[in-house]
């Protein structure tokens, strides 16, 4: 069975740091463009930013420009999203998704075909 299956949220005071997984299962991720989402209690579920299945990435949303890097190694069938000087409107439910050559941040976008069951991260003091 294909799945994605995020990991490494967490609770993280502000201005912190963690680094978000998104593992492939079930099939080899070479191919797939992933992009990671996030929705916060009451709000919609937004994108973040996406990587192409060359290594490429996709505009991050302004608010996380210059603080949060996503990245893939193919090798180990993950892509990750590195978020530093993390900040309480960071906290969500963060999610990957992904679609095999398309690369989408769009988090209606009904070709993202697969979605991991999210990951909570907290920032809080």
């Amino acid at each position: 069975q294909m799945q994605l299956v995020e990991s490494g949220g967490g609770l993280v005071q502000p201005g912190g740091s963690l680094r978000l997984s998104c593992a492939a299962v079930g099939f080899t991720l070479d191919y797939y463009a992933i992009g990671w989402f996030r929705q916060a209690p009451g709000k919609e579920r937004e994108g973040i930013s996406c990587i192409k299945s060359t290594g490429s990435p996709r505009n991050y949303l302004d608010s996380v420009k210059g603080r949060f890097t996503i990245s893939r190694d193919n090798d180990a069938n993950t892509v990750y999203l590195q978020m530093d000087s993390l900040k309480p409107e960071d906290t969500a439910v963060y999610y990957c998704a992904g679609a095999p050559y398309y690369c989408s941040s769009d988090a209606t976008d009904q070709y993202l075909e697969l979605w991991g069951q999210g990951t909570q991260v907290t920032v809080s003091s």
